[in-house]
């Protein structure tokens, strides 16, 4: 079946190119459309100080932050969970610019942007005119969102896991149609009145039911059980 990993990640800005960093990844597995439970979650100590505006964001502060590891003690493991596989992304561009400027600053090929499955443009083409934010989709998906007082990397990919089967159609389809199944039995049987064995019925012919077959038979012109078989040649 297909696999894919739903990505985010968490940043001290806007930007890699004027030197923000990581400082939080979470990714999900996602196998034939479902959550297997799969994860890979770290925080990052990204070097450097976590700016206010990102820290009323996600939460994540320079003191929180600086016995974390560093992005190269977890690259391995990183890329090891990703495999070859397509990542599912909210808003992809913004993510792949930041793991590319990572593996880049360590010496490692980026990831081709063709990997990426961008849901923001998923839920666009699919509700043109309609807010396409995180929140937005759970919302409209009724997903609950009560745990979600900030932004978390893997608090959001899983979010985001339930959001793109709700993008491709429905999440956990084949359970929703057992349960509709159990749901109708149980309430057949709850209506259904239950039934004893039926003692045998007699069904031969009674005397007058066999009087008037016979008169019936007599007033027949030569019917055909009565003339003579041909022989074979």
């Amino acid at each position: 079946m297909k696999r894919e990993v739903v990505l985010d990640t968490e940043t001290t800005g806007l930007d890699p190119n004027s030197g923000h960093r990581i400082v939080e990844i979470g990714c999900v597995e996602v196998v034939g459309g479902l959550r297997t439970g799969a994860v890979f979650h770290c925080y990052l100590n990204p070097e450097r100080e976590v700016p206010d505006e990102a820290f009323r964001v996600h939460g994540l502060s320079t003191t929180f932050l600086k016995d974390k590891p560093i992005f190269s003690q977890k690259v391995d493991e990183f890329l090891e969970f990703i495999a070859d596989d397509p990542l599912v992304i909210h808003n992809a561009g913004f993510d792949m610019r930041f793991i590319n400027a990572e593996l880049k600053n360590l010496g490692f090929s980026a990831l081709p942007m063709e990997r990426a499955i961008d849901t923001v443009l998923i839920a666009r083409k699919k509700f043109p005119g309609s807010p396409a934010s995180l929140d937005a989709l759970c919302k409209r998906f009724a997903i609950d969102l009560s745990s979600r007082t900030k932004h978390g990397a893997l608090l959001d990919a899983e979010l985001l896991a339930d959001v793109y089967m709700e993008l491709l159609g429905g999440r956990q389809v084949t359970f929703h149609l057992d349960a509709g199944k159990q749901e109708t039995a149980k309430t057949t049987s709850e209506v259904r009145t239950p039934r004893g064995a039926l003692e045998p019925r007699d069904f031969s012919p009674a005397s007058e039911e066999l009087e008037a077959h016979a008169h019936m038979l007599s007033k027949l012109k030569k019917p055909l059980w009565e003339e003579p078989k041909e022989q074979p040649a």
